[in-house]
């Protein structure tokens, strides 16, 4: 594991390295408490730290205190080294974020165990925040496309009206729905159909950018979100979504399924409410509309007069 010493005194500090690179760790050293916070702002600051109490500009109970205050899913695990040993001191180490506490003159079999321990806890945090991190894209994400799923879209279509308002630009919305998937499922059976689903899934998600989001909808249907975007620019999305969906069939066995969407368009500009049911609503109708003009096209929704209030 690497980790890091701060330590002042340079005759403990090189038998602290010495030991420690024996015992297979990868070490960095710092001589003073600001060149160890310093190094435990950067990215890739060791996760174990050595520190001692007392030293100069710095000292290890300042630097507690500012590696607490660090915003972070897995903290340094910190053992405090010092030759203060009442009671009055370890309790002010630990309150002041050290997790370990260490007297000198130090054992190293004790400072080994202590080492091994702190190395428990940090795997332990990490197998949270993984376990965590699971959880939180199972609860958002559709299992089957891997999209996001229909109340996290619609939170973040929540979320870009709220920023449209603030801000003054456009958002578009563009609902599509998989044309004749009934057929698809009756004709090749419905792991086909998850098989098309996973593909339009795929094809839609490359087909915008990185800060705008494609979401399952709800069956066969998908919702995207497009910021900062006009109408005719949103009409410009759906027809490449549109186009990069019916371009090649979907490859199954020996089989190729052709798939087309039906895609509407709204933008927030031509309604009098910027709502996300507003705006679903207006981008289900447009879809409608290019099923029923033909599928495989894209429609967009008739702009809504614009209401004024009379002035008694």
């Amino acid at each position: 594991m690497r980790l890091l010493i701060a330590e002042d005194d340079c005759v403990t500090r090189r038998v602290l390295e010495t030991m420690l690179r024996k015992w297979g760790h990868e070490v960095v050293v710092a001589c003073d408490g600001n060149q160890a916070w310093q190094m435990l702002q950067e990215p890739t600051a060791p996760k174990l730290v050595v520190l001692d109490w007392m030293m100069p500009a710095m000292d290890g109970i300042d630097v507690c205190r500012k590696v607490r205050a660090l915003p972070s899913d897995i903290r340094p695990h910190i053992i405090l080294l010092t030759g203060k040993q009442q009671v009055k001191d370890l309790v002010e180490g630990i309150v002041a974020g050290a997790d370990d506490y260490m007297s000198k003159p130090f054992e190293p079999a004790e400072l080994k165990v202590r080492i091994h321990a702190g190395e428990r806890v940090l795997q332990l945090q990490a197998e949270s925040l993984e376990a965590r991190e699971a959880l939180r894209h199972q609860a958002t994400h559709d299992s089957l496309t891997g999209l996001a799923n229909r109340a996290a879209i619609l939170q973040r279509l929540q979320q870009e009206c709220h920023r449209s308002q603030r801000s003054g630009l456009p958002l578009c919305v563009i609902l599509g729905d998989v044309d004749h998937f009934k057929k698809i499922n009756d004709a090749y059976g419905h792991q086909a159909g998850d098989v098309v689903l996973e593909e339009v899934a795929g094809r839609l998600a490359t087909a915008v950018r990185s800060y705008e989001q494609v979401g399952r909808y709800g069956g066969e249907e998908f919702l995207a979100v497009v910021c900062d975007c006009d109408l005719a620019g949103g009409q410009t999305v759906a027809q490449r979504l549109c186009e990069l969906v019916a371009q090649t069939p979907v490859p199954l066995g020996e089989n190729a399924i052709p798939v087309t969407l039906s895609l509407g368009v709204v933008c927030s500009s031509q309604l009098t409410l910027c709502t996300p049911d507003e705006l679903v609503r207006a981008a289900d109708a447009a879809m409608y509309a290019a099923k029923r003009n033909g599928r495989n096209r894209v429609e967009w929704a008739v702009p809504q007069p614009v209401v004024h209030s009379r002035v008694a």
